[in-house]
C-alpha cells in the first residue's frame, strides 16, 4: 500500500447543516488520530464530507476548515431544483466513488453520531472477523416520538419480507469494507436504509455494536414527513429489496495476465472523475 494511501475512509453528507460543521470537523479529526494512534500510521485516515447541494454556507465553512487540514476533503453535488439534495444514497453513491482506503466509516453531519465509537467499532471487526459493523442507537437514541415510531415500523417490515434483524438499520454510523461500499445499488433513490441486510444478502458478515446517540443541537431534521407517508414508500423499497437479493448472484473472476505471464499486460486506462452520484 503507498504511504500516502489512508487506511480508514470516513464519509459524512451534509446538507444544510452550516452551524455543525466545524465541531463535526474536529471530532473527526480527534476520532481519526485515536485510529492513527491504534493502527501506528500517522496518516492513517481521510474524512469525506458530500456537500449535498446545501443552500446555505455549509460549503464554504468546509472548504475554509479544509485548507489548513490535507486529511479532509469537501466533495460537492449539484442540487436538485427543489433544493432538497439528492438525498442519502446518491450522497453515499460519490462518497464511496472518493474514497481511498479499504475501510468506510459513515456518520451523519448532525452530530447525533459520536466519531469516537469508530475506534471500539474497529476493534470490534478485528475480534470478530467480521466485514462491516453496524452500530445501534436503541439504547440512548435521543429522536423524536415520529422517528421512532418510523424505525419500528421500517424494522417490522424489513423482518417480515426480508429476514432482516438488524436492530437498528437506519444507524448511519457503521464500518465497513471498501469491497460492500461499492457493490451496493446505491443508484436507486432510499437504498442506504438498507445496507445492513444487502450487506449479508451479498454473503458478508456483519455484527452489531451498541452506540452513542446525542439530541440534534443545530440545524434542522431532514425527517419532516409523518409515519404513513414514511411507512408506503419503505414498504415498497422492502419488496424491490427482495427482488434484488433473488436476481443477484456471485460473480467471480480471474486476471488473466496473472495467470499467463505471457500474455502482454493491457495498459492502465486514465483515472476516472468523481462525479456528484446518481439523481
Amino acid at each position: 500500500m503507498p504511504p500516502d494511501r489512508p487506511l480508514l475512509s470516513i464519509v459524512a453528507p451534509a446538507h444544510n447543516e452550516q452551524d455543525n460543521i466545524e465541531r463535526l470537523v474536529e471530532e473527526v479529526g480527534r476520532a481519526g488520530g485515536n485510529v492513527a494512534n491504534k493502527l501506528g500510521n500517522r496518516n492513517a485516515f481521510e474524512f469525506i464530507l458530500i456537500d449535498d447541494g446545501s443552500t446555505d454556507l455549509t460549503r464554504l465553512r468546509a472548504m475554509e476548515l479544509a485548507e489548513a487540514r490535507p486529511w479532509f476533503r469537501v466533495i460537492a453535488m449539484t442540487n436538485t431544483p427543489e433544493g432538497r439534495g439528492n438525498g442519502q444514497s446518491a450522497a453515499f453513491y460519490a462518497g464511496f466513488r472518493a474514497c481511498r482506503a479499504d475501510l468506510v466509516a459513515l456518520l451523519d453531519a448532525d452530530l447525533q453520531n459520536d466519531p469516537s465509537d469508530l475506534v471500539a467499532m474497529l476493534d470490534l471487526m478485528r475480534r470478530e472477523n467480521a466485514d462491516m459493523v453496524q452500530g445501534d442507537r436503541s439504547a440512548n437514541r435521543q429522536d423524536n416520538f415520529i422517528r421512532r415510531v418510523g424505525s419500528r415500523i421500517g424494522r417490522l417490515f424489513r423482518g417480515l419480507i426480508l429476514g432482516d434483524s438488524i436492530r437498528d438499520t437506519g444507524c448511519s454510523l457503521r464500518l465497513m469494507k471498501r469491497e460492500i461500499a461499492l457493490r451496493l445499488p446505491l443508484e436507486f433513490k432510499g437504498v442506504h436504509r438498507f445496507i445492513p441486510v444487502t450487506a449479508r444478502q451479498m454473503g458478508y458478515k456483519v455484527v452489531e455494536m451498541t452506540v452513542s446517540h446525542r439530541p440534534r443541537v443545530a440545524g434542522e431534521t431532514k425527517y419532516g414527513m409523518g409515519v404513513l407517508p414514511r411507512a408506503l414508500p419503505g414498504l415498497i423499497d422492502c419488496f424491490a429489496i427482495r427482488w434484488m437479493s433473488t436476481r443477484r448472484r456471485p460473480v467471480s473472476s480471474m486476471d488473466l495476465t496473472d495467470a499467463r505471464p505471457d500474455l502482454p499486460r493491457p495498459a492502465p486506462g486514465p483515472p476516472s472523475a468523481i462525479s456528484g452520484g446518481p439523481r
